[in-house]
């Protein structure tokens, strides 16, 4: 028998520092009790800090309340993830999924505070329900006016508040953009018509937001079934916490019910739960067409692979699943289906010539280098993450890659960055959940600080946080030991724990 240990993947080596703890003897068991009853009083204090902001008020007109709730919100998260690291992986896990069932149900406590998009899901249902595409008339269209009613379409009101705008036509209508037609892609279409269908009579914003709920848990259950089959079961629950727990999730993926939750869910699923091939190429095509953004974990997919048939397998089938779910609305609106894409690239600064966003990067270059130097950065770390990314760990490229799109292009919308949130809790870099907190610092405090450069700062300090994460954790990389001959630290249990992995 060879004395030469073999050679173990990373978190094989990190259990090996932190072995998996066996019964808690009689002297621990108070402790343990200790940090379950206050991860227990923390997890309620969230949950009520959650309510209580989603009741005061909305991003207009009460937004220095609702950046406080976050605020605290936030605080509690973090203090709540910090003490379930210790406590053992059974009531670890209990722990996690009753905290996320608090949370989400929490986000239900109110209408849509921050964002109306949801409305154009309710309606974009609606209208599919009634045999029409979405994409063949905007919500103003005088061919859909048998379809409207007082909920969305509030005639009987001033037009005045959160949410209501008026178009030049004089009609009051609680969607955004009214005159065109929807931006969302097929299966995020898909996901409204099949909440509209199960939806009651007259139940307005409450299905869309059950809907949310149910999904943001779903990812939940998955992160922790993915971190287990990873072999730590230990580490697994307070990394699925980082998403169950997050206040971004009860306040974007529940509250305003956000689709995106949608597009998290398939793509977790794809990269913890399928090998590089088909499967997992149809996962994130089906994910890519709920909202584009998913379309950054393909390189992380492909992390390591050489092999042409096992890239164009995976490529293939996410084009194919993309493809697919646009026919049948292509047979009802051919190249209408593009939707007011086109228009939204426009409207929010990323087609050529327009460089409202990339704030850090026109800190450093003149404006009309920005998106061209974006663009560059964005392909060579893509390249980077295909070429020497962990296959074992596709999320990691994933989660750089999309980390650092936001970062670039420095987006003020906080639910864009929901897939970076299941990412980190797949991959555990909790640094990169700053770029969650700048996008919603710049969301509600932008009215605070007129004038003020908030858009650089935020990102800037978010950057600041990632580098310096990525700092640390590469000086503890080298500290590690190398597993070798004679290294006493390599027990019977950490060997097993790689073949595991």
């Amino acid at each position: 028998m060879s004395d030469t240990a073999p050679a173990l993947p990373r978190d094989a080596l990190t259990s090996a520092r932190h072995p998996l703890p066996g019964p808690a003897a009689p002297s621990n068991r108070g402790a343990v009790r200790i940090r379950v009853g206050v991860t227990v009083v923390l997890l309620a204090a969230l949950t009520a800090v959650v309510v209580g902001t989603l009741r005061a008020g909305d991003n207009i007109g009460a937004p220095g309340p609702l950046l406080t709730g976050y605020g605290v919100a936030w605080t509690l998260f973090a203090a709540a993830v910090w003490t379930v690291r210790k406590v053992p992986a059974r009531a670890a896990t209990g722990l996690v999924l009753a905290g996320a069932a608090a949370v989400v149900l929490a986000g239900l406590a109110a209408p849509p505070r921050t964002s109306d998009d949801m409305y154009r899901y309710a309606w974009d249902g609606r209208v599919q329900a009634a045999g029409v595409s979405p994409y063949a008339h905007p919500p103003a269209a005088p061919e859909l006016a048998p379809l409207r009613d007082d909920w969305l379409f509030p005639t009987r009101a001033a037009c005045e508040g959160w949410g209501l705008h008026r178009t030049d036509s004089g009609l009051c209508v609680r969607i955004n953009r009214p005159t065109v037609p929807t931006i969302y892609p097929p299966v995020a279409e898909g996901w409204f018509l099949a909440v509209h269908a199960v939806s009651p009579p007259d139940s307005r914003h409450k299905p869309l937001q059950v809907g949310g709920a149910a999904l943001a848990f779903g990812t939940t259950v998955a992160l922790l079934a993915v971190q287990r089959r990873r072999g730590d079961p230990q580490r697994a629950p307070a990394r699925a916490a980082l998403w169950a727990w997050c206040p971004a999730v009860p306040f974007e993926a529940v509250d305003n019910a956000h689709v995106d939750t949608l597009g998290v869910l398939l793509t977790v699923l794809a990269l913890g739960t399928a090998t590089a091939g088909a499967r997992r190429g149809a996962l994130l095509g089906a994910a890519i067409a709920v909202k584009l953004l998913p379309v950054l974990a393909l390189p992380g997919a492909l992390s390591g692979q050489r092999g042409p048939a096992r890239i164009l397998r995976l490529g293939a089938a996410a084009v194919v699943a993309v493809a697919l779910t646009y026919v049948p609305y292509v047979a009802m609106s051919g190249t209408g289906v593009l939707g007011y894409l086109p228009g939204y690239l426009h409207e929010e600064g990323y087609e050529p010539g327009d460089v409202r966003r990339f704030a850090l990067l026109r800190l450093l270059l003149p404006d009309a280098a920005a998106e061209v130097t974006a663009a560059l950065l964005l392909a060579l770390v893509a390249l980077y993450v295909w070429g020497r990314g962990d296959p074992n760990r596709p999320w990691s490229g994933a989660l750089l890659l999309t980390g650092t799109a936001l970062l670039l292009f420095s987006p003020n919308y906080p639910w864009y960055s929901l897939l970076v949130i299941a990412l980190v809790a797949l991959d555990g870099r909790w640094e990169w959940l700053t770029v969650t907190l700048a996008g919603t610092a710049l969301y509600l405090a932008g009215r605070l600080l007129p004038g003020f450069p908030l858009q650089a700062w935020a990102y800037g300090v978010a950057a600041v946080a990632v580098t310096a994460g990525a700092c640390l954790r590469s000086g503890r990389a080298r500290r590690l030991p190398t597993p070798g001959r004679g290294q006493p630290w390599l027990t019977a249990r950490t060997q097993a724990a790689g073949r595991r992995s």
